[in-house]
C-alpha cells in the first residue's frame, strides 16, 4: 500500500516488486476517461497481447 497525493494504492507487493516503476495517471480522451498505467513490465508476446484478441 502506497499513498501519492492523496489517493492510496493497494498493489499485491511480489507484483508491485515485478512492476516497479509504476506511473498511474487519469486520463481524458476523446473515447472516454480512465486510468493510465506505465511500469517496466513487459507485455506477453502472441495471442492476447493486445485489445483485440486473436
Amino acid at each position: 500500500m502506497f499513498e501519492d497525493r492523496g489517493v492510496t494504492y493497494v498493489v499485491e507487493k511480489t507484483l508491485l516488486e515485478k512492476v516497479k516503476p509504476i506511473a498511474i495517471e487519469f486520463v481524458t480522451t476523446p473515447r472516454g476517461s480512465g486510468f493510465k498505467l506505465t511500469s517496466s513490465l513487459k507485455q506477453a508476446e502472441g495471442c492476447g497481447s493486445s485489445c483485440s484478441g486473436c
